[in-house]
């Protein structure tokens, strides 16, 4: 019987616990990630929502933003929910004073795109090309504005696209975490299967 997948949950700030219960729940082994050191032997990770430009800044603070960046850019399957999508965008249309994302996912994005968080909602969305559904949570959430070459649309909303893959890396706009849905982590866990030859 295969070990259990760890999967790293940037802990910086925003939604970790939430995320390390559901794959905790999924079986898989959550490592919370504060440091470059602790990358290190990790299956997956999960850039979770939160307040993006401040996310930015304190990976930059601590040393973070080129280890982590290099672990995607090597195949690492990752995981971004609301601002973990703004992290991996090649580019924001509005962005913070100073804010630079990882540069990992060809994608532009606008923040905040379905209004304010008094607009937050509970949504059913039709995920990728299978016939699934997902329960989604809107929270002050970005829109995919650009999507790139090799880029696959999985979701929209309303008309723009809230969730997107390219390689092991994927992106979306809502919370999965929040509404118990675990569609979008075990496509991750998935991800890692792969990557290890197993079945999924």
């Amino acid at each position: 019987m295969s070990s259990a997948p760890r999967v790293g949950v940037l802990a910086l700030q925003g939604g970790v616990a939430e995320h390390a219960a559901m794959l905790r729940e999924l079986g898989a082994e959550p490592v919370l990630v504060k440091t470059a050191e602790q990358l290190a032997g990790l299956d997956a990770i999960v850039l979770p929502g939160g307040e993006s430009s401040t996310v930015d800044r304190l990976l930059r603070l601590f040393g973070l933003r080129e280890p982590l960046r290099d672990a995607v850019l090597g195949g690492l399957p990752t995981l971004g929910t609301c601002a973990g999508l703004i992290l991996l965008a090649s580019g924001i249309e509005d962005p913070a004073p100073g804010q630079q994302t990882l540069e990992v996912l060809d994608v532009t994005v606008a923040r905040n795109a379905f209004g304010p968080q008094t607009a937050s909602e509970e949504v059913v969305l039709a995920w990728g090309r299978g016939g699934d559904v997902v329960r989604a949570a809107f929270i002050r959430a970005p829109a995919v504005t650009r999507v790139g070459e090799g880029v696959e649309v999985l979701a929209r909303h309303r008309g723009e696209v809230v969730a997107v893959a390219s390689g092991a890396v994927v992106g979306i706009s809502f919370h999965p975490e929040l509404t118990g849905e675990t569609t979008v982590h075990r496509h991750l866990l998935s991800l890692v299967a792969a990557r290890r030859g197993l079945p999924a």
